[in-house]
């Protein structure tokens, strides 16, 4: 994905650098017109062109509007609002008055529903607040409205409609005009980053033996690895010892904070799953109106086949986050945003209620795509969706993904998106130890090379050369923000900010109704991934935003400012690994018991040092984070 002439957060300045509008080349652009940035798609050079689409065939596109004075003016007001001394520090604004502020007027719809009818496609719809117009016709008008030609291509397996060159718009209404999506025909797919042995509802239990607290049981009967006898994997940290590894013996219990996530569809068990779960493991029940929904009308792209979504598996995502951050956050309220499904556009809306609801403070979303495979005509709404949040005193998070550097998931490095983006906060992963008092006794780079026990059960054989590990690295879309100067690598935005446990080894145990052969009913697990240090992150910071008494708006400069409130991951692990033991059908021991060693601290290229790293960020917070964001 080339690089985006959008807007890049300098915080220190509160100002904004904003790339010129400028035609491509090969884009359909005259003085009376001008390019949407961004609008080319990225793989049109790796794509089989199969020729000029139909004239006759259908188009259906969003088209997304600027906020007045641009992403640029709505970046500078945000970053305003959370630099300590500025004028508007901590002046959030409600969603009314966002809206009268940057919200696109009555006027400018007409201008662009004008120009789009003119052109011979039809307006369907105007979003509730102006944020998009939708029209549908055909080929022939979309090109007439956009001056791009529109081609038939194959890529990625698919054949797709797509322009040929960037889309271009009349310069009177060009700064009115954000992005467009639905031109090109590409799924925008996201998917969750949670890191389990098989997707629930299908039932999944983990086999013992396993320790209660790291190190509780050592594999003394198994061959040794790496010359020692490693420790069998927990069993699945709960709430009662994360509190008490992170947060110590404090009072806060995010009393007054709302902590919102965002997932697609919605698990029909949660409520009775996250109270059983809550009343097996010492945590508070939850009070009336405590755990809320919002959804939408109705769910879509339900059947998991090619380019849907797979709702079983979002189940238990949703799951995973909202017991872990009910697990740090016994008082904070929790407000599930149900996405219509896993394609962006749905998401866009998902923060859209968000933001126009305005009672959560923090966000964590456990979901995400490699950068080259979003669409670079999304990132824009996307950015303009987690700045609206920031002037409303809003946090966005964001889990770091769960492949590494990626290469050994898609061949060439890059980082995920939305955690790249540099208005969220990207949350990576640890290996987390916490022995028998509650302590975190150690912690380190979350990355896992995988070695089977030899069927004369005398050696370890290495399995997978890189299983699973935390995601990071340097962006390829943004440049970096200046809260990360001196402290990250120059040149780009870096990913991740801050991390917490992610390992599935050292992973959190959950409950959830699943289907096992016996029936469905209710039953617990371990899980990991970055899908698990996003809410641990979300629940401890609605601690600190409990402690200020309100929310913070953009947190990475807050984060930047205060790192000695994040503890440095850096060194070797106590153990080069744990032995995990499964089920080899995934339920009982009926068909065997599979025998594995998964390693520390082996995250593909990425690696964790002294100071800020690719793999921990600024490392993982501490009880100084709760004075920290006021």
């Amino acid at each position: 994905m080339p690089k985006r002439s959008l807007t890049t957060l300098l915080i220190a300045a509160s100002t904004v650098l904003a790339g010129a509008v400028v035609a491509p080349a090969g884009a359909h652009a005259s003085p009376a017109r001008r390019a949407i940035p961004d609008s080319r798609p990225s793989w049109l050079g790796s794509a089989q062109d199969l020729g000029a689409a139909s004239a006759s065939a259908p188009v259906s596109a969003r088209v997304y509007l600027a906020p007045k004075g641009g992403l640029s003016a709505l970046s500078a007001a945000a970053t305003a609002m959370a630099t300590p001394g500025s004028t508007s520090y901590h002046r959030f604004l409600t969603p009314a008055q966002y809206q009268a502020r940057f919200g696109a007027s009555a006027d400018t719809v007409q201008q662009v529903t004008s120009w789009l009818t003119a052109s011979g496609l039809k307006v369907t719809g105007v979003e509730a607040h102006n944020r998009y117009v939708t029209v549908s016709g055909a080929v022939s008008g979309a090109q007439r409205a956009f001056g791009a030609e529109i081609n038939r291509y194959r890529h990625d397996g698919m054949t797709v409609q797509a322009p040929s060159a960037a889309l271009t718009v009349p310069a009177s209404i060009a700064a009115s005009v954000l992005a467009v999506a639905g031109v090109d025909t590409t799924p925008a797919i996201v998917a969750p980053a949670s890191q389990k042995p098989a997707p629930p509802p299908a039932g999944f239990r983990n086999s013992q033996p396993c320790s209660a607290y790291y190190g509780q049981k050592v594999a003394s009967t198994l061959p040794a690895f790496g010359g020692e006898s490693l420790p069998y994997a927990p069993c699945g940290y709960t709430g009662t010892q994360f509190r008490s590894a992170y947060e110590g013996a404090t009072a806060l219990d995010g009393t007054g904070v709302t902590v919102a996530i965002t997932d697609a569809y919605a698990s029909p068990t949660i409520a009775t799953d996250a109270a059983t779960y809550a009343a097996n493991h010492g945590d508070r029940a939850y009070a009336a109106g405590q755990l809320t929904q919002s959804l939408p009308s109705a769910f879509t792209r339900v059947n998991g086949g090619s380019h849907q979504c797979g709702a079983t598996g979002w189940y238990g995502e949703e799951t995973l986050d909202v017991e872990a951050v009910h697990a740090m956050a016994q008082g904070a309220n929790i407000r599930y945003y149900a996405s219509a499904s896993c394609y962006d556009a749905d998401f866009l809306d998902t923060f859209a209620r968000v933001n126009d609801e305005a009672v959560a403070q923090v966000v964590s979303n456990s979901w995400g795509e490699i950068e080259q495979a979003e669409k670079s005509t999304v990132t824009a709404v996307y950015e303009q969706m987690f700045l609206q949040g920031a002037t409303e005193g809003i946090s966005y998070l964001f889990s770091s993904g769960d492949n590494g550097d990626e290469v050994a998931n898609v061949g060439t490095k890059q980082a995920d998106y939305p955690a790249s983006d540099p208005y969220v906060t990207a949350v990576g992963g640890t290996s987390t130890a916490i022995d028998s008092t509650g302590a975190l006794a150690w912690q380190t780079g979350w990355g896992t090379e995988k070695f089977s026990l030899s069927a004369d059960r005398t050696s370890w054989a290495l399995a997978i050369p890189f299983q699973y590990g935390a995601g990071g690295g340097a962006s390829t879309v943004f440049g970096q923000p200046s809260y990360q100067a001196g402290i990250a690598p120059a040149g780009a935005r870096q990913v991740p900010d801050v991390a917490m446990d992610a390992d599935p080894t050292t992973g959190m145990l959950v409950g959830q109704t699943q289907a096992f052969p016996e029936g469905v009913h209710y039953d617990e697990y371990r899980i990991g991934g970055t899908s698990l240090a996003s809410p641990l992150f979300a629940g401890m910071t609605a601690l600190s935003l409990q402690h200020a008494g309100q929310g913070a708006g953009l947190l990475n400069p807050v984060i930047y400012a205060h790192a000695g409130a994040f503890t440095d991951v850096a060194g070797a692990p106590q153990d080069p690994g744990n032995v995990r033991v499964d089920y080899a059908n995934g339920v009982d021991a009926s068909a065997g018991l599979l025998y594995s060693v998964r390693t520390f601290n082996q995250d593909s290229s990425l690696s964790v040092g002294p100071g800020w790293d690719n793999v921990t960020g600024l490392g993982s917070p501490n009880t100084s984070w709760f004075t920290a964001t006021g």
